[in-house]
């Protein structure tokens, strides 16, 4: 059984900060004052027989409304009123039947509403996201748009086939295709993945999505989602309900309410024919009433208004829940798998540990992993310099030293010091060519050595990030740093938690 949700594991800008947010769902209560007054507007938009056909018990009871209503009104005229009933009977069960249809309308209204609410936020990223789209592009004269114009425009005038530019620290406006370029991209408000990936133009890695940040280098995207069809455009209509399909289960319960109404609905037509043998026929207002009592009108007013209040409870622990079905998986779940990144994890590679190479000592390893990440703003190059100095060894930034950035070209980031003294750290390959292209490959030894340990490290479920300096054409491996998810605190106890809900011999006190 599968429960497709969403979770978003780290604050992004325009979007919602986890943290933040769960510190603020404390139970609240199902209405308030406020939310009933915001409601109501949208409750009298829904007595449009056009929005109450899709429910059958209501629109039944929203016809029988109608007919006596009209009744009501015409008994003055016509002469039909029932002596033997009280004066403004009728009229108190049209009031009444009105306000039944009117209090379904108003529950599913502040469902609906509630949602709105938790998709604020998802919602501002299109009004607050800034986009430089290029006047005019020419991709064979200047395909990186590197001297082509640019407007600043907000993120939700763009167009399909605008041309954007999007550089290290921006977000990325809208959904699209990369047509030149290479970038690291952060993708965790959207995969939950908190390693960057990279995306460039051509193959199957070119594919952008609209609040995705951009991490290093420049890129040119190509928006191809039209306005209002955007990954976040969707997840927006799915937290507020507008876009909620019916589960299975939703369906087959208003077949089994639609048919119990019609069978309610026979018996009262045929009530009239058979009373009238021993006694006077009954008044339709009566009747009509009679029926909205044997339908389970109750049922059907409030079916909607739960499915939306679920799938926000969801929302308010930030698990967006991609359809009503997953909602109603989740009740049947018996196994739970956990994607660690985010879920159980920090969602933030840290550094761990330092593993020294033959013949280098670990204070060693660690001065140079952290003069390294002096210029590194990353979460894991911060987490290494906080490493290195809970183990006392404090590199500042040396005087003089240009920083190297880190770019998916190169894969590696480090230091030049003054002397003349290159440091970087990187994924293996990456510095193994670095230094073979510098004239001094890496022993055949030291390369077995270092691959041991980054395999061992990959196979653990880290991150191996290598660490070398080259100074007067001489290189040395020194080490790697073992980057990985730190599993949150507490974690254990939650478990046993679920452990103890979902056992089934549990008693109610636990």
């Amino acid at each position: 059984m599968s429960v497709s949700t969403h979770m978003a594991p780290e604050p992004v800008e325009g979007f919602p900060a986890p943290e933040a947010e769960q510190a603020s769902t404390a139970p609240r209560r199902a209405f308030s004052a406020a939310q009933v007054v915001a409601a109501l507007p949208g409750a009298a938009k829904k007595l449009n027989p056009a929005s109450q056909w899709r429910n059958p018990v209501m629109f039944l009871v929203w016809v029988g409304a109608a007919l006596t209503t009209l009744i009501a009104i015409a008994e003055p005229f016509v002469g039909g009123s029932d002596d033997s009933l009280p004066f403004g009977f009728t009229w108190g069960i049209a009031v009444w039947l009105w306000l039944t249809v009117f209090f379904a309308n108003i529950a599913e209204s502040v469902a609906e509403g509630r949602g709105k609410a938790q998709a604020a936020t998802l919602r501002k990223t299109r009004t607050t996201t800034s986009a430089r789209r290029v006047v005019s592009y020419d991709a064979k004269a200047d395909p990186s748009a590197s001297g082509a114009a640019t407007e600043d425009v907000p993120s939700g005038d763009l167009g399909l086939g605008d041309i954007v530019l999007v550089e290290t620290g921006e977000l990325i406006p809208g959904d699209g295709d990369i047509v030149s370029g290479i970038a690291t991209v952060d993708e965790s408000a959207i995969t939950g993945e908190s390693a960057p990936v990279v995306r460039e133009s051509g193959g199957d890695r070119s594919a952008v999505t609209g609040g995705t940040r951009v991490l290093s280098d420049r890129i040119v995207v190509k928006i191809t989602s039209k306005p209002g069809e955007t990954f976040v455009d969707r997840m927006i209509a799915l937290v507020e309900g507008a876009s909620r399909q019916r589960t299975p289960n939703e369906i087959a319960l208003n077949i089994l309410l639609a048919s119990l109404s019609i069978v309610f609905v026979v018996v009262v037509l045929v009530l009239n024919p058979i009373a009238s043998y021993a006694a006077s026929p009954v008044s339709i207002p009566v009747l009509v009433a009679l029926l909205v009592c044997l339908i389970p009108t109750t049922i059907g007013a409030l079916l909607s208004a739960i499915g939306i209040a679920g799938m926000d409870r969801l929302v308010q622990r930030n698990v967006l829940a991609m359809s009503g079905r997953a909602v109603e998986a989740a009740g049947d779940v018996t196994t739970l798998l956990l994607d660690k990144t985010g879920t159980i994890t920090y969602g933030n590679r840290r550094a761990s540990a330092f593993v020294p190479m033959k013949g280098i000592g670990s204070p060693e390893l660690a001065e140079f992993a952290s003069l390294s990440s002096q210029a590194d703003p990353t979460p894991e190059g911060v987490s290494v310099v906080e490493l290195a100095a809970a183990q006392g060894i404090v590199a500042d930034m040396p005087r003089g030293a240009e920083p190297v950035p880190f770019t998916a070209q190169t894969r590696m980031s480090g230091l030049d010091l003054v002397d003349g003294t290159q440091v970087r750290k990187g994924a293996s390959s990456a510095v193994l060519a670095w230094l073979e292209a510098s004239g001094s490959p890496v022993a055949p030894a030291l390369r077995a050595q270092l691959m041991s340990e980054t395999d061992a490290i990959a196979q653990s479920g880290g991150t191996p990030l290598v660490v070398a300096t080259l100074s007067k054409g001489a290189g040395q491996v020194l080490g790697v740093i073992h980057l990985k998810d730190v599993v949150k605190d507490g974690l254990r106890e939650r478990f046993g938690e679920l452990a103890r809900d979902g056992d089934p011999h549990r008693d109610d006190h636990g």
